[in-house]
């Protein structure tokens, strides 16, 4: 597989500052001066790494939905659980929306990244371009950022340790191979290098020549820097064919609507309960806060700090930081922008891990159904909740780390 052309145009995607391509030694990165994002990586043997890595993940995938996950013995009786088991004991009670959000994020999402990147890469490695290369990384890069392993499977161990008190936990081949399938799922993102592989797809017709003082528009995409044309009604890669635009439309609007929002959301998903717990027919509707004072009262401080951070803590940061940049943006301000930026970067990243709750949730009401002797059921506070979070993400994806640069100067020449 080719590289990228040494002196080819790169645009950063926090800042959009423009840069050179530069050759760099293996292992290497090249990072943005002005917000110290990534810009590229030199890894040895990508495509070969990536392949291997996926078709790994392809396999453990299937192991990890065809077998025994977890179960619960209690009294002599035993409840059998698989992957799929807590989407689906959320649509048996009534709470349908719940069971498709863990079911999309947990197994759909994950599925569809593995077998489209296999998809895209297989061919791409036997010498030919496959056929719709553009909608399908647009989709597998669409869907990534939800595709949640690595929480749903923090969830898991939660579970395990909040049920030793109430019953024994057994274990299956397929909560083995979950694990295995986070940390090789892990690798293959981490091995995969987005500008070598665009690098060997051709473009489908010539970009639009610079003009002098002219504005540049990068794919969010593919990463191809091409000059704007300001004539054209709308303008679209000439790679990958995504629509171009110098800034995410409506930014600033789709961002505050989505914040707001959450924070209106954010009152009944605390004040409703997330789940009750009923033991020999009594229960005692429990909410985020309560849920997370009986921990502690359990002597569980490591797992309430977790639950109070994913819960709590998480949700209200990205509020407040969101809000703050938002406010920033509108006050034109050119403080510290690379702060700024890195502090949109950190809170981007951990917003996802606020899902613990809802995989919980569903993983204790497919677990703990005994009827009578011990049952929990899902409340209406979780869902409140997921619309928390679902509101968060999007609003991070809304919101656009360019704007704050545009208040300190913008983009620079190519460096």
């Amino acid at each position: 597989m080719s590289d990228l052309t040494t002196g080819e145009l790169l645009a950063c995607h926090d800042c959009d500052h423009l840069y050179r391509h530069e050759p760099i030694p293996e292992g290497a990165r090249a990072n943005c001066r002005h917000c110290g994002a990534l810009l590229y990586r030199h890894l040895p043997d990508t495509l070969n790494r990536t392949i291997a890595l996926y078709s790994s993940a392809l396999v453990l995938f299937f192991i990890a939905n065809c077998f025994p996950f977890l179960s619960l013995k209690l009294s002599g009786r035993v409840v059998d659980n698989i992957l799929l088991s807590g989407g689906w004991a959320m649509y048996q009670m009534g709470m349908g929306e719940l069971g498709l959000l863990i079911f999309l994020t947990s197994i759909a999402f994950p599925f569809l990244v593995i077998a489209g990147m296999l998809y895209l890469l297989v061919p791409l490695r036997l010498g030919f371009v496959p056929r719709g290369i553009g909608p399908v990384y647009r989709l597998v890069h669409a869907v990534s950022p939800w595709s949640l392993i690595g929480v749903f499977m923090l969830g898991v161990l939660i579970a395990i340790v909040k049920l030793q008190d109430m019953a024994t936990v057994l274990t299956g081949t397929s909560l083995y191979a979950l694990a295995a399938l986070m940390v090789v799922y892990s690798a293959a993102r981490a091995s995969f290098d987005a500008h070598t592989f665009w690098a060997a797809v051709p473009l489908r017709r010539p970009a639009p020549a610079f003009l002098p003082g002219g504005r540049h528009l990068g794919c969010n995409l593919c990463g191809l820097v091409t000059a704007e044309n300001p004539g054209a009604r709308e303008q679209r890669c000439a790679r990958c064919q995504t629509a171009l635009h110098a800034r995410k439309p409506d930014s600033l609007g789709r961002t505050w609507a989505l914040l707001m929002s959450a924070t209106i959301l954010l009152i009944p998903a605390n004040v409703y309960p997330v789940m009750t717990v009923i033991r020999f027919g009594q229960g005692e509707p429990n909410t985020i806060l309560s849920g997370i004072l009986h921990l502690i009262e359990s002597g569980m401080w490591g797992l309430a700090l977790i639950v109070f951070f994913a819960s709590i803590v998480v949700p209200v940061s990205k509020l407040v930081v969101l809000s703050y940049l938002l406010w920033s943006i509108r006050k034109n301000s050119a403080w510290r922008p690379r702060d700024r930026t890195l502090l949109f970067r950190v809170t981007e990243s951990v917003g996802a891990w606020s899902m613990v709750d809802i995989f919980l949730v569903g993983l204790l009401s497919a677990l703990v159904s005994l009827d009578a002797l011990s049952t929990i059921r899902p409340g209406i506070g979780a869902t409140f909740f997921a619309a928390v979070v679902i509101s968060t993400m999007f609003a991070a994806h809304c919101f656009d780390p360019r704007l704050i640069w545009d208040g300190a100067g913008g983009a620079k020449e190519p460096v």
